[in-house]
């Protein structure tokens, strides 16, 4: 499970423990900032894994940070919106929260209606995880680890999961690592929130325009459980193959089933070559803020990405600087397993038994015209 990471001495990259605050069972929130000599920066909390602030420069070198979250590290412990946390131990949503696995059926923890979503309610995004190591050179590193007992949130195998965040010249990039003692189902992801006008700011992010690497997606019923279809994007508000505002095309698809009931976009996309084993990361999206100049683009070797335009932010979650976060005010762009995929053996499988190695990659490569 370990990743080979250079660390030799160089005053451009470097990696500071700092104190976040206290949980509220008393102990130690630490966070692990990433930077570099250029103002770009990453802190990353260990509670959740959560990524909690990525400051990066615009076309006129103007450092933001770009993604949501809050100041105080104690409401990650109880927030409901994911902001940045590492998500397991299995991403988005399992019908009724069961599913049979070697013939054994499983019963989840449920708390999103009848279903099972991001891992339960005590999920990996609760969890305080630890610090392995961290360290500066030619990238700056962190590596957070956490062990799932048999039985966590009703998920058979004990787990032990890492992650790595790397940052390098113009680009974050997260691994998730896991191994099980017994046959269980892992899909772990990255919830973060991005507005690439400065999440700090007054403008949500329906202004950006979005591209992706998809021919089709996953069309839901209203609980947001795939119906098993592979619906091609052709003609439809669905198609981002080539850039498209997102608030605009949410605008003029009012009359979409689809988009009504999820009251917006929250959809799984099927990617290009999703279905084979990836050799490397490929380019799964991209999202371009016009005014900013910034533009992100997410890489993955997972067979799908959710996409998600933050239609449960009601103004009820206070962020950074005291914003109240409100419907787009940020976007998701999750790599992940298909949802329900457990129930689905039609869907790439998402298996893992003892003696394998489970492992996802994500690289945001960040610029700015």
């Amino acid at each position: 499970m370990n990743d080979n990471v250079t660390n030799q001495p160089d005053p451009h990259f470097s990696a500071d423990i700092l104190y976040f605050g206290e949980r509220s069972d008393g102990g130690t929130i630490e966070a692990v900032e990433l930077a570099d000599m250029a103002g770009t920066r990453a802190r990353i909390l260990t509670m959740g894994a959560s990524l909690q602030a990525l400051e990066i420069p615009d076309r006129d070198g103007r450092i933001d940070d770009v993604v949501l979250g809050f100041d105080d590290g104690r409401i990650y412990e109880s927030d409901p919106h994911y902001f940045g946390s590492t998500i397991g131990r299995y991403a988005n949503r399992i019908a009724s929260g069961r599913f049979t696995l070697d013939e054994r059926d499983y019963v989840l923890a449920t708390n999103d209606g009848a279903h099972h979503l991001h891992g339960g309610a005590d999920g990996f995004h609760r969890k305080s995880w630890r610090i392995a190591g961290s360290g500066g050179g030619d990238t700056a590193w962190c590596r957070m680890v956490l062990d799932s007992p048999d039985g966590d949130q009703g998920y058979p195998g004990a787990l032990q999961i890492e992650v790595l965040y790397m940052l390098s010249p113009g680009q974050l990039a997260i691994t998730y690592s896991a191994t099980t003692d017994r046959p269980t189902v892992v899909g772990i992801t990255n919830h973060a929130y991005f507005n690439l006008a400065g999440a700090g700011g007054a403008e949500n992010a329906l202004g950006h325009v979005l591209t992706i690497a998809a021919d089709a997606y996953l069309p839901t019923d209203e609980g947001s459980i795939p119906t098993g279809e592979r619906r091609p994007v052709a003609g439809s508000p669905f198609d981002f193959r080539t850039p498209a505002e997102v608030g605009r095309r949410i605008r003029d698809a009012r009359d979409e089933p689809q988009l009504a009931f999820a009251l917006g976009y929250d959809h799984n996309f099927v990617l290009r070559d999703g279905d084979t084993a990836m050799a490397a990361p490929r380019h799964a999206a991209t999202l371009h803020h016009p005014g900013s100049g910034r533009t992100l683009d997410l890489f993955t070797d997972a067979p799908g990405l959710q996409f998600y335009t933050g239609n449960h932010l009601r103004g009820t979650a206070i962020g950074k600087g005291g914003r109240a976060y409100r419907q787009s005010d940020g976007l998701c762009l999750e790599p992940q397993p298909f949802p329900d995929s457990p129930n689905r053996p039609d869907f790439p499988s998402v298996r893992l038994d003892p003696g394998e190695v489970y492992r996802h990659r994500i690289a945001w490569r960040f610029a700015a015209a």
